[in-house]
């Protein structure tokens, strides 16, 4: 593989890593500790992330204090990117112990369900449940106030996400009119464009943008991998995914069934995306099609969808500090176990099975 990325303090040898990173509100604190992991092992260069809400900010959030680094000549960018992430993090642990009805809206911004344990999360909750054939975001919330927001602007310096030779970011939202996939990245890519990413309908006001309106981007990519096909040259992407696609129980409770319909939402585009990956990745492997116009996407994952299955609906939506660290904690256990047996695939194959995972070739079979 030709290496086209050698920023400071990588080896010119190192496998250069695409990121694609799934929101799924506070269990992104897992992604944290996966890339912290990822960047603590010094081994890969890392050439472009996509995220989609939660996985926006820790895209945003890493690349800028990479990309700052390399800005200032800064040693190693990667430890610049590490106080980065924790700088954000540790933000939002802060913002979440502050005792106003402001910090439940803040919490119900990471996700659209579950109940958070302070009883103003639960009221704000339970109005946009038991009123929501009522009242929207635009009449429950008319002002539009939004702490995350200036909290993102005061962390992440978005001038310096455009160094030429850093990590490129990808982030996307909904576009409400459409219903299809926008994605911001370069100039595009600002405060706004992050917020429109992780915008829950239900709870805010749709993003404007450039004259146009933005909801959530787990609608229609969670995340997207096809900027990183087109916009990137390694090969390689790296899956970070939070959302299991399969669950064997079959939900029940009111709750349980609003928690798997969203994950289920949010898993579509991404499954619709591993069908197109895997159908070019045969024609290519059948001589189909020329290889020097068609890229063989080699495909890997760090899943911490069942790890994640033993924390409550709540916690997608919880602020407390004890458990974003004890998030975090497992996603560097699960990068880790991921670096001492899937690294050496970089570069050589895909170390995921896309039929298998993806498809469900028991009822739409794949040859």
């Amino acid at each position: 593989m030709e290496n086209t990325v050698n920023p400071s303090g990588a080896s010119a040898s190192s496998p250069i890593v695409n990121l694609a990173l799934q929101g799924g509100g506070s269990h992104g604190a897992f992604t944290w500790g996966v890339l912290d992991a990822l960047l603590a092992d010094g081994r890969m260069q890392f050439e472009g992330i996509s995220g989609t809400s939660a996985g926006a900010m820790n895209a945003v959030a890493m690349a800028y204090g990479y990309n700052d680094a390399l800005a200032k000549n800064q040693a190693d960018p990667r430890e610049r990117a590490r106080e980065s992430l924790a700088s954000f993090w540790n933000g939002v642990v802060e913002m979440g112990e502050v005792a106003q009805p402001q910090s439940a809206m803040y919490n119900v911004l990471f996700n659209a369900s579950g109940m958070a344990a302070s009883p103003a999360a639960s009221w704000l909750n339970a109005m946009a449940t038991e009123w929501s054939h009522a009242l929207s975001p635009y009449a429950l919330n008319p002002l539009d106030i939004n702490p995350l927001r200036n909290f993102l602007q005061q962390q992440i310096d978005f001038e310096a996400l455009l160094h030429d030779k850093g990590i490129k970011v990808f982030v996307v939202a909904t576009h409400v009119a459409s219903g299809q996939a926008e994605v911001f990245w370069g100039k595009r890519l600002t405060a706004d464009a992050v917020m429109a990413s992780a915008c829950l309908p239900q709870a805010f006001q749709a993003v404007q943008i450039e004259g146009e309106y933005y909801w959530d981007g787990g609608y229609s990519g969670n995340p997207a991998i096809h900027p990183l096909i087109y916009n990137c040259q390694a090969c390689d992407v790296l899956l970070v995914q939070i959302n299991p696609i399969r669950r064997n129980a079959v939900p029940t409770t009111s709750a349980q069934i609003m928690d798997r319909i969203n994950e289920l939402t949010f898993n579509a585009g991404l499954i619709s995306e591993m069908r197109a990956i895997d159908f070019v990745s045969r024609l290519l492997a059948e001589g189909k099609l020329d290889p020097q116009r068609y890229k063989n996407v080699l495909l890997h994952r760090i899943d911490g969808g069942e790890a994640l299955d033993g924390y409550a609906a709540s916690t997608k939506v919880s602020t407390n500090g004890v458990l974003i660290r004890a998030l975090r904690d497992l996603g560097v256990a699960h990068a880790q176990e991921w670096l001492d047996k899937k690294f050496h695939a970089l570069g050589q194959h895909s170390s995921i099975h896309i039929k298998h995972d993806y498809l469900d070739s028991l009822r739409v079979p794949v040859k």
